[in-house]
């Protein structure tokens, strides 16, 4: 087995709803008992009580050495508390969480700050807080101070700091702690936009050297890009685990976006890609989409047409948007209809989802869920950026005759 890595093993976590309204009637009978000696009935470790909830339910997944894993996953899906029982705030009530190695956090990356203390004793104080020592905290002061950018302000107390200020300094002690094991929160939109990208650049340093970490986080093409491997999280319990693309994929299907209407007009029942599902940046991809006319007055009321998208599936954003509408089309009074669609993806190579779905223009929202397929762009080294802009370029050597207009004269 490895020296260093994170065992996550069957592991269950439940919570009590506090009433705080009745929080000090209920502590003081349990005072007097407590104090007269008498023993109060409990519930069994396992088993929940009225009051309480599982926030994690059998939860499992392993990181070797030179892995990353992300965890992702709706609000209320148990992220915070994984997040927790890995950083051992908590404990869990069933499983084994281990960490092997040395254990560094960038969560909360300036909460531990001394408010009265300056920039410069904070950092000593932060950095022996994470286990390293003072000559190691002496030897990387200066590449701490450097990165966080307040070098002008590293004597001055950190209650004068901005908000920024702060989270650069204590993002930047944490990250030159050189973990064997890391845990990451929502770490990577400290700062402003330029140190972001130093931040994500510093932190894909540190997980390609051979360290086990996990990253949790909303910013899915962050987890896209830094980890190879994710699962997918849902009221406590792992609903699915894959490389990140397919479980980005399939956390964007899981997560509806309808207003789930019971009287939709218009049913979408088949979509069928004509020619394949793998392109090339700037080819097409050709489907076609089969649906029912089901209340014709309604869609005629509601102004109800059929709306066609691109999403990424590396970060879960919609690129494109379009709808029957929007191009001049009109859906038939009743009956079968079969709508032909071509879209170019002139996007980065990747992972996309074609959705389609029922919008109705009354309202500006999505009434009915319709199909959708992935397609996979694939890779082209002929240009790098997330759009592709068809290129086109043509080369004319000034100095040649061709282009001397004056050279047969000369």
């Amino acid at each position: 087995m490895a020296d260093h890595g994170i065992y996550f093993d069957r592991v269950w976590k439940k919570f009590r709803r506090v009433d705080h309204a009745n929080a000090l009637r209920d502590l003081i009978p349990s005072l007097i008992k407590r104090s007269l000696g008498l023993k109060q009935a409990t519930a069994p470790r396992d088993d929940l009580r009225a009051t309480e909830f599982w926030a994690v339910q059998d939860v499992s997944f392993q990181v070797r050495p030179g892995e990353v894993l992300g965890v992702i996953g709706p609000n209320g899906a148990g992220k915070s508390t994984v997040l927790k029982i890995l950083t051992r705030i908590l404990r869990p009530n069933r499983g084994r969480c281990e960490l092997r190695g040395r254990v560094g956090s960038l969560i909360e990356v300036s909460a531990g700050f001394h408010q009265d203390l300056s920039g410069r004793e904070n950092v000593f104080l932060q950095g022996a807080i994470m286990g390293m020592k003072r000559r190691e905290i002496k030897e990387r002061f200066d590449a701490i101070v450097d990165f966080s950018g307040v070098s002008e302000f590293i004597d001055m107390p950190v209650r004068r700091y901005s908000s920024g200020m702060n989270a650069r300094l204590g993002f930047a002690i944490a990250a030159h702690l050189d973990p064997e094991v890391l845990i990451i929160d929502e770490v990577l939109s400290v700062g402003d936009l330029a140190f972001q990208e130093r931040a994500f650049e510093r932190i894909r340093q540190i997980v390609a050297r051979d360290v086990a970490a996990v990253v949790v986080s909303h910013q899915l093409d962050r987890v896209s890009t830094l980890c190879k491997r994710a699962i997918l999280l849902r009221k406590g319990r792992k609903i699915f685990e894959g490389d990140s693309a397919e479980t980005i994929a399939a956390y964007v299907n899981d997560v509806g976006e309808t207003t789930g209407s019971e009287d939709v007009s218009v049913s979408l029942e088949t979509m069928t890609i004509l020619d394949g599902d793998v392109v090339k940046p700037g080819g097409q991809v050709k489907f076609r989409v089969r649906g029912l006319i089901l209340n014709p007055e309604r869609m005629r009321e509601t102004g109800s047409c059929v709306l066609v998208r691109i999403r990424s599936l590396q970060s879960a954003q919609i690129l494109f948007s379009t709808s029957t509408a929007r191009q001049d089309i009109e859906l038939p009074e009743n009956g079968r209809f079969d709508l032909q669609v071509a879209l170019e993806m002139n996007v980065e190579p990747g992972l996309y989802s074609i959705e389609t779905g029922v919008f109705d223009r009354t309202s500006a929202k999505m009434v009915g869920d319709g199909p959708r397929v992935s397609v996979t762009v694939a890779p082209d080294f002929s240009f790098h950026g997330r759009a592709f802009a068809r290129p086109v370029m043509k080369l004319v050597e000034v100095d040649s005759p061709a282009t001397r207009p004056y050279a047969a004269s000369l």
